[in-house]
């Protein structure tokens, strides 16, 4: 499994029924929140998504409908008695800020809270099943996206064959990795005569606020599913660019020349209340365009 859920798809101000960036990204053994603007707690109670199911949580950059939500939703999960540890990624500024918070209000988490500064383009998870990584933006501050990918071995098992050759259970794992198998004989049973090509990995990249880069194709080559902030429609492309944001058509061509397979977009200007243009344009350049709805649970 590897899932996208929308919790907010909106830029710096609340507006039309649609909250600030925040979405919640899983697979089999991570549950990972991606920011955490105002009313994140709301959106994750409204979505059925438990708190006790986020491992990690990923904070961009320190402009407000990115992380407004942070204190409250980890204040909420101590309430709540989790004793699980929490790992946050951010910028390095992010800490002192929490501590404040928390010192001014004399709480002492019932859990423990690993922070993690975000501070170069490097491996900033790995557990068994997933890597995540982090890489600049450019944007007013510093700012991170992430590039989510799964880790699978690269051959698939034809269990009956395998039998066939009298080859244990036990010896599957190294044969997903590409090994032979040598029987008591001493005969080598080739890879390849038991296994197959597995599926390639699933990625998803999340580009954070951004203006139009160029620099960003290497960094989501070929991903799945790109995430990429949409503030503005084309005609205010002058406007995108003072203030460090992208425009649909910008976005579009991010995803076209990146080669990714489908583009998400969202970070919607609270001018428009109506955002169904904002698709309309993005396929004009490139199709396989979806709006980051809300509610909705993209799968990969």
């Amino acid at each position: 499994m590897f899932a996208v859920t929308i919790l907010g798809n909106n830029s710096a101000i609340p507006a039309f029924g649609r909250n600030p960036t925040s979405q919640f990204f899983q697979n089999q053994d991570c549950g990972i929140l991606i920011d955490c603007g105002e009313g994140t707690q709301m959106q994750l109670a409204k979505y059925k998504v438990k708190p006790s199911k986020i491992s990690h949580i990923l904070i961009s950059h320190l402009h407000g409908d990115h992380y407004f939500g942070l204190i409250g939703l980890i204040t909420s999960m101590s309430l709540m008695n989790r004793v699980q540890a929490l790992h946050l990624h951010g910028p390095e500024k992010l800490i002192d800020i929490l501590n404040i918070q928390l010192a001014a209000a004399n709480v002492v988490l019932s859990y423990e809270l690993f922070f993690h500064p975000l501070t170069d383009n490097e491996k900033i998870i790995d557990s068994k099943k997933l890597e995540v990584n982090c890489f600049e933006v450019k944007h007013k501050i510093n700012c991170w996206g992430f590039l989510f990918k799964e880790k699978k071995n690269p051959r698939s098992v034809n269990p009956s064959l395998a039998k066939s050759f009298d080859i244990p259970a036990a010896f599957f794992e190294q044969l997903q990795k590409g090994e032979d198998y040598i029987n008591k004989k001493g005969t080598i049973i080739k890879n390849e005569d038991v296994t197959h090509a597995a599926t390639p990995p699933k990625s998803y990249a999340y580009c954070a606020d951004t203006i139009f880069d160029l620099d960003l194709v290497n960094q989501v080559k070929n991903v799945d599913l790109l995430y990429h902030e949409t503030t503005y429609l084309k005609d205010l492309e002058d406007k995108a660019a003072e203030r460090f944001h992208s425009t649909t058509i910008q976005a579009a061509t991010i995803a076209k020349l990146s080669n990714a397979k489908q583009l998400l977009i969202g970070h919607f200007s609270s001018k428009y209340e109506n955002i169904d243009l904002f698709l309309t344009e993005a396929i004009s350049v490139f199709e396989n365009t979806l709006l980051a709805t809300e509610g909705t649970c993209f799968k990969i």
